[in-house]
C-alpha cells in the first residue's frame, strides 16, 4: 500500500509510521510522498529518509497536493499533526482513501479550531474522567468521518494540558499504526 502522508508539524506520527515501515510492523507500507503545509520539522524528518518531500502554500495546498498525487497510484493519505482544512473537493475525492487522527474522543472535543492544547484544555473545564485519541476517515466537515479506532486513558487528578498531551501522544502511537494496518490488511 502507497501512502502520502501530510505534515504541519514537529513530524512525531510520521516518525512512528516510519520507524513502523522500517521495523516490519507495516510490511505492506511503504511512504510515497510527504507533503507539509508549512516549514515545520517533519520535512527533516522525511528527508532524512530520502522520501520525496514537497512543502506547498497552505491557500492552495489542495490543488497543488491534487497535482502532485497525480499518477502516482496513492492507496492512502494520512494526515499527522496536519492543520490546514482541505477543500471539499479534494475530500470528496480522497475521503474514502483519507485518515486523521484527533488529540480527543471523538465526537466530543472537535472540529474547527480543536486541536492541540485547545483541544485537551477544552477536555479539562469539562471536567472528563478519560480522554485518548481517535482515527477516522476524512470529510469535508472538520472531525465528522467514521471512526476507524480509537485509545483510551484516565485523568488522573491534578493532570494538566502538558500531561494530557502526553498521554495523548502515547496513545496516538499506538492506534495509528493499528489503523493504518489495518487498512493495508483489507
Amino acid at each position: 500500500m502507497k501512502i502520502a502522508v501530510f505534515v504541519s508539524g514537529g513530524g512525531t506520527n510520521l516518525q512512528n509510521i516510519i520507524d513502523a515501515v522500517e521495523e516490519g510492523t507495516l510490511p505492506n507500507v511503504e511512504i510515497s510522498m510527504v507533503m507539509a503545509d508549512r516549514d515545520c520539522y517533519a520535512i527533516e524528518r522525511s528527508l532524512d529518509k530520502d522520501i520525496r518531500t514537497y512543502v506547498l502554500d497552505r491557500k492552495t495546498f489542495s490543488e497543488d497536493a491534487e497535482h502532485n498525487l497525480e499518477g502516482e497510484e496513492i492507496d492512502l493519505i494520512v494526515l499527522a499533526g496536519f492543520l490546514t482544512i482541505l477543500t471539499p473537493e479534494f475530500t470528496s475525492k480522497w475521503g474514502s482513501k483519507m485518515i486523521n487522527i484527533h488529540p480527543a474522543l471523538l465526537p466530543k472535543f472537535g472540529g474547527k479550531g480543536m486541536y492541540g492544547a485547545k483541544v485537551h484544555q477544552a477536555v479539562l473545564e469539562a471536567g472528563e474522567k478519560t480522554s485518548g485519541a481517535t482515527v477516522h476517515y476524512v470529510t469535508a466537515g472538520v472531525d465528522e468521518g467514521q471512526i476507524i479506532c480509537q485509545g483510551t486513558f484516565e485523568i488522573e487528578a491534578g493532570d494538566e494540558v502538558a500531561d494530557l498531551q502526553r498521554k495523548v501522544a502515547e496513545v496516538e502511537s499506538k492506534i495509528y499504526i493499528q489503523a493504518i494496518k489495518q487498512i493495508s490488511e483489507a
